[in-house]
Formats: C-alpha cells, sequence, structure tokens
C-alpha cells in the first residue's frame, strides 16, 4: 500500500510539473516571428483575407505575423506543411474548407494528413456566402422559376465552377440534390473563367464566391439567383437566400475561413491567438475592410469549431457520395 500511495504521489508530481513546464514554456509566447501558412496562391479570397488581419494580429501579439503562401493540390500542399511543423505555435495554418473537409473526401489519395488528429482549432475568423449565378438570358427570375426551368428541360442546363471536386462544385450538387434537378457540371480551372462565360452566355449557371460575383451582378451582367448563407450578406443586402426559396428551405453552405494550429500545440498558445482573434475581429477597421470583401465576422472557438467541421464533413460526404464526386 505504501509502495502504491508513493506511486501515485510520484505521478501527480510529474503530472503537476509537466503542467508548470508547459505553463512557462507558453507564458513567453511569442518572442519570435509567427508563420501563417496560407494554402493557396497570393493574391486569391482566401489570402486577401488573412492579409487584412496580420497586421492587427501582429500587433496584438507584439511579434510580426508573417504570411507564407504554399499553395497547390487545391490548398492540401500548404495544409500538409502545417501539419508536419512543430506544435510551437510559431506556424499555423490559415485556412478554409477545401484542404481540410473536401478533398480528404475527393481526393483522399493525395491527402497525408488527417483533419481532426493533425490539427487542433483554433477559431474562425468569418463566413463569406457564395453566391447562384445565371446569364441574363435566362427566362427564369428567381430560383422557384429556375428549379421550374430546370425541371422542364433536365439535363439540358449546365453550370460552371472551378473544378472537379472544389468547395464551389460541392455547393452546386447540393443546390441539385435539394432542388430535385438535372443539371450537367462544366469544371474550369479557376473562378474568374466560369464568371467571364457566364457573363458572355456560354455557361447558364454557376456558383461562385459573392466577393468574386458581386461586381458582374451589380453591373447587371449575371443574374443572382440567391446566396448561399442563411441570412442575407450585408454587403449584398438586395440578394435573396437560396435558403428563401420554398423548395430549399434551411439551404446553407458557407465558406468559414479559420485558423489551426498543429495537434499538441499547448493550450496557452491556442488561448493567446483566440484572444488575438477575437480582438482584431472588434476593431472596426477590421470590420470594415472585411466587408468589402464579403467576409462577415465570426469567432467560433476552439470545441465549437470542431463540431462545426465534423457537422460540415457529414454534409459534404452526403452530397459527395450521392453524386458520386471523385478528383482522382
Amino acid at each position: 500500500m505504501p509502495a502504491t500511495h508513493a506511486r501515485l504521489r510520484f505521478f501527480a508530481a510529474a503530472l503537476a510539473l509537466g503542467v508548470t513546464a508547459g505553463a512557462v514554456q507558453a507564458e513567453g509566447y511569442p518572442t519570435k516571428p509567427i508563420s501563417l501558412i496560407v494554402p493557396f496562391s497570393a493574391g486569391g479570397g482566401v489570402d486577401a483575407t488573412a492579409r487584412l488581419l496580420t497586421p492587427k494580429l501582429g500587433e496584438i501579439l507584439k511579434q510580426p505575423v508573417v504570411i507564407e503562401n504554399v499553395a497547390g493540390a487545391a490548398g492540401t500542399i500548404g495544409t500538409q506543411k502545417v501539419a508536419r511543423s512543430a506544435a510551437d505555435g510559431y506556424t499555423l495554418l490559415f485556412a478554409v474548407a477545401s484542404p481540410l473537409n473536401v478533398a480528404p473526401l475527393v481526393a483522399p489519395s493525395a491527402v497525408r494528413y488527417d483533419t481532426f488528429k493533425d490539427f487542433v482549432p483554433v477559431a474562425t475568423v468569418g463566413t463569406s456566402p457564395f453566391v447562384l449565378i445565371g446569364k441574363t438570358a435566362l427566362p427564369a427570375r428567381n430560383a422557384t422559376e429556375l428549379i421550374q426551368l430546370a425541371k422542364a428541360q433536365p439535363g439540358k442546363l449546365n453550370f460552371g465552377t472551378d473544378g472537379v471536386g472544389t468547395s464551389l462544385h460541392i455547393t452546386a450538387e447540393m443546390f441539385k440534390q435539394r432542388a430535385g434537378i438535372d443539371i450537367v457540371h462544366v469544371p474550369y480551372k479557376s473562378g474568374p473563367q466560369v464568371l467571364t462565360d457566364v457573363a458572355g452566355g456560354q455557361v447558364d449557371l454557376a456558383v461562385l464566391p459573392l466577393t468574386l460575383a458581386q461586381p458582374f451582378i451589380k453591373d447587371g451582367k449575371v443574374r443572382a439567383f440567391g446566396v448561399t448563407s442563411l441570412s442575407r450578406s450585408p454587403s449584398a443586402p438586395d440578394i435573396p437566400t437560396l435558403a428563401e426559396t420554398p423548395a430549399l428551405k434551411d439551404f446553407e453552405m458557407d465558406s468559414w475561413l479559420g485558423v489551426l494550429a498543429p495537434a499538441g500545440t499547448p493550450p496557452a498558445v491556442i488561448s493567446a491567438w483566440t484572444a488575438a482573434l477575437e480582438a482584431a475581429l472588434k476593431d472596426p477597421e477590421i470590420a470594415r475592410k472585411l466587408a468589402d470583401v464579403a467576409v462577415k465576422p465570426q469567432l467560433i472557438r476552439g470545441p465549437a469549431f470542431g463540431e462545426y467541421l465534423a457537422k460540415e464533413r457529414k454534409a459534404i460526404a452526403g452530397v459527395v457520395q450521392t453524386a458520386n464526386i471523385k478528383a482522382e
């Protein structure tokens, strides 16, 4: 019995020592510049949002937060780099759903990480809706009429996205499935190419980021049938949500943007980042700049962010399975 008590005291002391050491280690964080990996090219929507935030984050954390663009393979290369980085708080990921919840389902052989085991969710910073647009020559004026038109001529209409198995493709397939219609997918290499062809009448429909399509919508070059968020976008309040259409009640597929760290990152580091992100999002100037790129500030912290990811994965998996989407 005494030996047992001694062992218990030893383990308790060791545990306390470990916790104290971890706390001390994170106490002085950060002591050097932090690398924020954006797994996409510079100049895109994800990169633009990250660059709006980093100056303020550096000011709050009192160390530079430097963006490193590691593009390729639908964001999986940069994401993998973070998964394999030291869990010390000096390399983090600024991501969206594509590399974390879409690629593992549509191109599993190309993914060398586990979203739920290799990362710890820090927090989301905001959401940005997609928008369903169409060429102006279409006789349908709203989503209800569009669904009726598609049902009257199955397989005749088509829609463009930025490729097979992307978030835009998943969202369009979800729309098809919920509406019960048959329209043909036309994959492109980039969103701007799709937008140009919808405006030119070469493609009937497209699902694109609202921030990309908005100038063409305002100029009347394309018609907007609805945004994919549950509530209307503050940057485009005149565009209805698809969820306002009776056949698409509760339809929702926002593009979230958020920060994740390698698994094993000290809790104190995660807390420091969560606090920094919360403070940055409360800054009126940051909120204004995010609104300019159609991003609605929204902070979903750690465990809740993890639950959001799990729920999203389940929804995407259902769409992928039903549509038999494979990017390989």
